[in-house]
């Protein structure tokens, strides 16, 4: 009988983030409650620092930026900010992490999860990725669902190679 089987990853398109960072600078530069804010959006490896006149402007440019991610078929999950901290002259810097990548800890516990939604799927963990393999379709499909509606999650997942 025919295995079937999929890959949850948790990855996002570098490509599709660089053009999320551009079009949030552009339009946080033009719009009119942004004016004199001197608003900033730098992207340092993992972290993205977002610096304005303010605090409540950072945190503004911030929403801006998830908001065009979210245009990009970006996750609002993928974005980790934390709390605003005023740098010099008073300016608001705020770090938003890019939350992506399993770790080991999640990966047993969505290993977990697989298995109390369908009990005879095979769940393997290989690095930063689950293989999951059944002999039926529908149980995939339904682990598949059960991820997808579980807000507990703390990244976003993508499911890959379904065979």
């Amino acid at each position: 009988m025919p295995e079937f089987s999929f890959d949850v990853v948790s990855e996002f398109e570098g490509a599709e983030l660089t053009n999320a960072l551009d079009q949030a600078r552009r339009e946080v530069s033009t719009r009119f409650d942004f004016k004199g804010t001197e608003p900033t959006i730098e992207r340092k490896g993992d972290v993205i620092l977002v610096e304005a006149s303010t605090e409540d402007r950072a945190r503004a440019a911030v929403q801006v930026l998830i908001e065009k991610a979210a245009r990009r078929s970006l996750p609002a999950k993928l974005f980790k900010p934390s709390e605003p901290k005023t740098v010099g002259k008073g300016r608001g810097l705020v770090e938003v992490s890019l939350n992506a990548g399993i770790s080991d800890e999640l990966a047993k516990s969505l290993q977990k999860k697989a298995r109390v939604v369908a009990p005879k799927v095979q769940v393997r963990i290989q690095g930063d990725q689950l293989r999951v393999t059944a002999r039926e379709k529908d149980s995939l499909q339904a682990v598949i669902k059960a991820l997808r509606e579980d807000d507990s999650i703390p990244v976003p997942l993508q499911f890959t190679n379904y065979r």
